[in-house]
């Protein structure tokens, strides 16, 4: 599926083109918008080359990954990164991710992002489960992913090496039929 655009209330998801470059890079290359990540901050350019796999990606058939700018509807300003990418051992699958410029954060727009991807998921790519991992740190997400309707699973113990050390991932999902409830 190609191009996608999905609109919220303040929020839309878009496809990422090459002019995301620097925006991308002050979420990807902020130590603070990147402290709960599975990665350290990543250079510009390393940006440049997650974006052209990303955009790559999206003409893919089928399409197993969904890398998306996070836009405020009223500019079309980038303000966060979100991904599903289709899970290759669960059948109608898949994980996400996302985040946000830290001049974003405390508005509500994590919530709206996540619902964003959710609802492309299970709307329009027909999906079953979806599932994300966070930091056990990042009560932020936590709350994030509770208010969008998702369910803590559980610990993944020792899931990400980072900066030296193994850390713990912590696992919300949703299911389909959960989805149905909750977009009532």
């Amino acid at each position: 599926m190609y191009p996608i655009s999905r609109c919220g209330h303040r929020l839309a998801l878009r496809e990422l083109t090459p002019e995301d470059a620097d925006a991308v890079y002050g979420i990807y290359g902020s130590p603070q918008a990147t402290e709960h990540l599975s990665f350290a901050p990543r250079s510009r350019d390393q940006v440049r080359d997650l974006l052209t796999r990303s955009i790559a990606s999206a003409a893919s058939d089928p399409r197993e990954e969904y890398a998306l700018a996070v836009t405020e509807r009223a500019g079309n300003e980038l303000i966060g990164f979100g991904r599903l990418a289709m899970d290759p051992h669960q059948p109608r699958g898949a994980t996400f991710g996302f985040a946000l410029r830290p001049a974003s954060w405390g508005l509500g727009y994590g919530t709206e992002t996540v619902r964003l991807l959710l609802g492309l998921g299970f709307e329009e790519l027909h999906l079953h489960r979806i599932w994300g991992a966070r930091s056990p740190l990042n009560e932020a997400s936590a709350r994030t992913m509770r208010a969008a309707g998702m369910t803590e699973e559980g610990r993944i113990r020792q899931h990400i090496h980072k900066a030296g050390a193994w850390r713990d991932s912590i696992v919300h999902a949703m299911l389909d039929s959960e989805w149905e409830t909750a977009a009532r």
